[in-house]
């Protein structure tokens, strides 16, 4: 269930709006695996999911730890669009929520806060770093499909998404 958030009215009350961008940010950042999806330079341009560990920074981009030797890595590489679909393992993949982020798979250096944030996240990432052959790409979100149970299905816009403020 989307959570509202006050918010000020010009008679002084306030009133309650709901941030979906804020409720998919959390619905992503509450799960650390998600299936990454890239357009396959091997077939043609079809679809191609792997399974894949990741990290939200601070503006809730996932990051994600690759390597060369993989197919989606060289699937970004060739051309950067894909998405991430994340969802609660747990529950009914049909009945709980889940959220797809579409967008454009970029470097990003290994000093940079959120790879940081990444390998405090998952520490085991330290080693495949010293193997040379792996390295970090976050996700530039486009759109997301937020979907949070039957019936309650939302398009959101990068910009809502970036800009929501999740401790509401």
């Amino acid at each position: 269930m989307p959570r509202a958030r006050p918010q000020a009215r010009n008679d002084g009350a306030e009133a309650c709006t709901v941030s979906r961008g804020a409720d998919a940010r959390r619905q992503l950042a509450s799960c650390r695996a998600g299936v990454l999806s890239t357009l396959s330079q091997r077939h043609g341009g079809h679809p191609f999911g792997s399974l894949v560990p990741y990290a939200l920074d601070h503006q809730g981009r996932p990051v994600i730890l690759v390597s060369r030797l993989a197919e989606h890595t060289r699937n970004m590489e060739a051309d950067p669009r894909a998405s991430l679909l994340a969802h609660d393992a747990a529950l009914d993949p049909l009945a709980g929520a889940r959220v797809t982020l579409l967008g454009r798979a970029v470097p990003l250096e290994a000093s940079n806060p959120a790879a940081e944030r990444y390998r405090r996240l998952f520490p085991d990432s330290e080693g495949l770093l010293a193997l040379g052959d792996f390295s970090f790409f976050v996700l530039e979100p486009l759109a997301v499909r937020f979907i949070e149970g039957f019936g309650s299905i939302h398009w959101i816009s990068a910009a809502e998404y970036l800009d929501s403020d999740v401790r509401a």
